[in-house]
């Protein structure tokens, strides 16, 4: 354990000269908006640490420089919310990165393989997942904890050497990068608090409803982040969805609703109307729309959404490649309504292993069967 920002420096000084580093986290947001890091594991080629960055003094700048490092890769699995929290701290997202999880689903292993299988299949090795649901933040960590949370770095360098491995005799790097691309993009994790409204499943296709949606849904979060408290603990989404649809002008109004009426007092009133308010006067043709089509085209393309998964599901096994990765259920939907979908499966490597097929069944120039054993999926030219 690193408890200081000497020792901190030092072991950041030597990781700076080896060419990958494996990184993991250990935080916790349950009652937060932000998460809360409770701890960062790191391992270069020789040495593994767990770094305490709740230790009273420590400054953790040596780890966001050896992040930033553009000569030192970062691997992590599943490292989204990793990258998100790093993001959050510094401005500034990790890279070079490797995210193990995507380059097994690029290789094979299916759709959002976990850590243990991997660790299994190509490290040889059985994790101990008993603290999986330990409380990080509580100090001192025992040594089972401590060892636990280093099996997350230590590990996955075989996993890594692995997986690099095969994608190089694969040829499939490129789709890694294109997927990692995004990964390290601050766009990805930048949260505009006018477009949360889309989270919520709102049934309706009013523009007005909509719109004061959108206002309550953005006071909701910004309001989330000032408090620092998960954004369902402010207020839920049915009774946002309840305040939208009355569109309350008085503290009565709001305590005539069901769902909402806990917010028709104390601090978060006068924020509620006001964003009612300001949905109520936004121009209608400045209202949101619903562009995805709910009515009778959706229904019409049922029948080619079960071909086009079909054919996913056929082009998956006969690459290697996780369905997930190739084209997601949204973009299969898109591609059944338009030709001209603006989703990636229409796109580079993706369109080569499915796109282009997928347009190709959808007009009837490709058929799908069963081969003559009856155990495969196969697709024919008609």
């Amino acid at each position: 354990m690193i408890t200081d920002t000497a020792a901190l420096e030092a072991l950041c000084g030597r990781l700076a000269k080896a060419d990958f580093v494996t990184v993991d986290t250990e935080f916790m947001r349950e009652t937060t908006y932000w998460a809360k890091l409770c701890l960062v594991q790191v391992a270069g080629p020789d040495e593994a640490y767990c770094i305490d960055p709740l230790a009273e003094g420590i400054n953790l700048k040596p780890l966001y420089d050896l992040l930033a490092n553009p000569a030192v890769l970062k691997v992590f699995h599943a490292g989204r919310q990793d990258l998100e929290i790093f993001y959050t701290a510094t401005t500034t997202v990790p890279t070079p990165v490797f995210d193990s999880q995507v380059a097994a689903m690029v290789c094979g292993f299916g759709d959002q393989v976990g850590y243990e299988t991997l660790v299994s299949k190509l490290a040889g090795a059985n994790l101990d997942k008993s603290q999986r649901f330990t409380d990080w933040s509580q100090r001192p960590l025992s040594d089972r904890q401590i060892k636990y949370a280093l099996g997350d770095v230590t590990y996955l360098r075989k996993v890594y050497t692995e997986l690099s491995r095969m994608l190089d005799n694969s040829g499939r790097r490129a789709w890694l990068e294109e997927e990692i691309a995004t990964l390290i993009d601050p766009a990805t994790y930048r949260v505009d608090p006018r477009d949360s409204w889309q989270r919520i499943r709102a049934r309706t296709r009013s523009r007005r409803l909509l719109c004061v949606l959108r206002e309550l849904a953005a006071w909701r979060e910004l309001t989330a982040q000032a408090m620092n408290l998960p954004r369902q603990r402010v207020a839920k989404d049915d009774a946002l969805l309840e305040l939208a649809a009355n569109m309350p002008v008085t503290v009565d109004d709001i305590k005539r609703t069901r769902l909402a009426k806990p917010l028709a007092s104390g601090k978060y009133v006068e924020g509620v109307l006001a964003a009612v308010a300001k949905g109520r006067a936004v121009p209608e043709s400045e209202c949101p729309v619903v562009e995805r089509d709910n009515g009778w085209e959706a229904v019409a393309s049922r029948g080619v959404v079960e071909l086009l998964k079909l054919l996913l599901k056929a082009r998956s096994e006969t690459h290697h490649v996780a369905q997930r990765l190739i084209a997601t259920s949204d973009d299969v939907e898109a591609i059944a309504l338009s030709d001209t979908a603006e989703v990636p499966a229409l796109h580079g490597w993706r369109r080569e292993l499915f796109g282009e097929d997928a347009l190709k069944l959808k007009h009837g120039k490709l058929a799908i069967g069963l081969s003559a054993d009856g155990k495969n999926v196969e697709v024919f030219q008609r």
